[in-house]
């Protein structure tokens, strides 16, 4: 086997070397789950936002609402190759709180689960109802008054 033989076969092995490792999974995290240690210094009904702070840190989305919940949201991601990245995992924690900011309930959720969570809600009621034109004309039916047509009092 000559000099440029070895050489080629050096340089297909490496190549395909490069290809293998290209197609290796890559595993990628995102957010922040405390763990059940961390959870389990949490006393419902005593516990305090403040407290709460402390012990796990603020999180990234919080309930809007008086008295309403901090929500820890973790995922893991795997991608492989040039394909794009899948979301094998996910946790979120759900700390609530009273109207008096006492926690008053900690609930773990994952994919498995298939519960829904609305972490940002961009959703203001205004209370107006909306009715349709024909609603509106027929609504207005007994509110006409004959004199009103003909501009005389």
């Amino acid at each position: 086997m000559g000099l440029t033989a070895r050489v080629r076969t050096a340089a297909v092995g490496v190549l395909l070397a490069v290809a293998l490792a290209a197609c290796a999974p890559i595993y990628t995290r995102h957010g922040y789950v405390p763990d059940d240690r961390d959870l389990a210094k949490i006393t419902v009904g005593q516990s305090t936002t403040e407290d709460v702070g402390l012990m796990l840190g603020r999180p990234a989305a919080i309930g809007v609402m008086a008295g309403s919940s901090w929500y820890y949201v973790g995922s893991r991601f795997k991608q492989v190759g040039p394909m794009a990245p899948q979301e094998i995992d996910r946790q979120v924690v759900a700390v609530s709180f009273d109207e008096a900011g006492k926690v008053s309930n900690v609930e773990r959720f994952g994919l498995k689960e298939g519960q829904v969570i609305a972490l940002n809600r961009r959703v203001t009621t205004t209370g107006v109802k909306t009715t349709g034109l024909l609603a509106q004309l027929l609504g207005n039916l007994g509110r006409f008054n004959a004199a009103d047509l003909l501009n005389r009092n």
